[in-house]
């Protein structure tokens, strides 16, 4: 019973970042599915101190609602400025339910470490990096000024794009350390 959450949650990131690679989106009913597991799993085991870690079981309802929201509220800004599409904030979300609100910011942060990476690597395989390097100092740049001048801090999309990465992988990868060494440890790389 232990290794059902581990499963369970793995197979929903891999068939995220399969349709977020086939299609560029992330299907809400593969979210809403994955919500409704975590939710039910948080429900029926016994009290516990989260899914992955030990003692393991249930951090009970109310804390995997705070995690859900706590995933939605990290990347909702970066879905508000453009920079990231409202699939990606709710995959973050439904793993916020699976782990907790202290787990969540530590696989985010980890999540936006893998995109940064994932983008520079996409771009060099696509000789693309300057382009992308170009784009994104002129999207900060009229972003940050535009907002300082009481403008929308809307990320404008670049008059020539570097294309549009398959977030899912890296929302995958900045949850796979905190799965497997929880899992392996029965213990929270960021608690």
């Amino acid at each position: 019973m232990k290794w059902l959450p581990f499963i369970v949650l793995s197979l929903l990131l891999a068939g995220a970042v399969w349709q977020d690679v086939r299609s560029r989106r992330i299907p809400n009913q593969l979210v809403l599915v994955g919500l409704v597991l975590a939710f039910a799993l948080q429900l029926v085991l016994p009290a516990g101190d989260g899914l992955f870690v030990a003692p393991f079981g249930s951090i009970g309802l109310l804390w995997s609602l705070a995690g859900f929201g706590t995933g939605l509220a990290l990347l909702l800004p970066m879905y508000a400025l453009r920079a990231l599409g409202a699939g990606d904030v709710k995959l973050l979300a439904m793993i916020g339910a699976f782990v907790g609100p202290g787990a969540v910011i530590g696989i985010a942060a980890c999540t936006l470490l893998a995109g940064g990476v994932l983008a520079l690597v996409v771009s060099m395989y696509l000789g693309t990096l300057k382009r992308m390097l170009g784009n994104s100092m002129h999207l900060v740049t009229h972003s940050v000024f535009g907002a300082l001048n009481g403008q929308s801090a809307a990320i404008e999309a670049p008059a020539a794009p570097s294309g549009k990465l398959p977030y899912a992988i890296a929302i995958a990868a900045g949850a796979a350390p905190y799965l497997v060494y929880a899992a392996l440890n029965g213990k929270s790389l960021f608690a």
